[in-house]
């Protein structure tokens, strides 16, 4: 198992969550991880994304402002605080790891080769 993920739940609008994942085996040599949510019907779609070396981050226009990517490269975690959480954020998070980091097509699932099972968050 590669890349486990933590902290999906169910809140109030309004609240926050902070969901981990942590990496293991050939995921810690990614050069880039990202979060990715799908919700029932819906297609996949990128929610933020960190540059493993530097640290530079990118956000879908729907989430700037509320969610914040950050990395533990020490305890090889990469975390999503969510404050000010909508009911729209609701689905099913996935963490993901690539060995490429691919710019302006980073929120392209098909340009991640590791998966997490990924965790449940619900908004309401």
């Amino acid at each position: 198992v590669q890349l486990v993920e933590s902290g999906g739940g169910s809140v109030l609008a309004g609240g926050s969550l902070r969901l981990s994942c942590v990496a293991s085996g050939y995921a810690v040599r990614s050069d880039c991880m990202a979060w990715f949510r799908q919700a029932p019907g819906k297609e996949r779609e990128g929610v933020a994304s960190i540059y493993r070396l530097g640290g530079s981050t990118v956000y879908a226009d729907s989430v700037k402002g509320r969610f914040t990517v950050s990395q533990d490269n020490t305890k090889n975690t990469l975390s999503l605080v969510m404050d000010n959480l909508k009911p729209e954020d609701t689905g099913t998070y996935y963490c993901a790891a690539s060995g490429y980091c691919w710019g302006t097509t980073w929120a392209n699932p098909s340009r991640y080769e590791l998966w997490g099972q990924g965790t449940q968050v619900t908004v309401s």
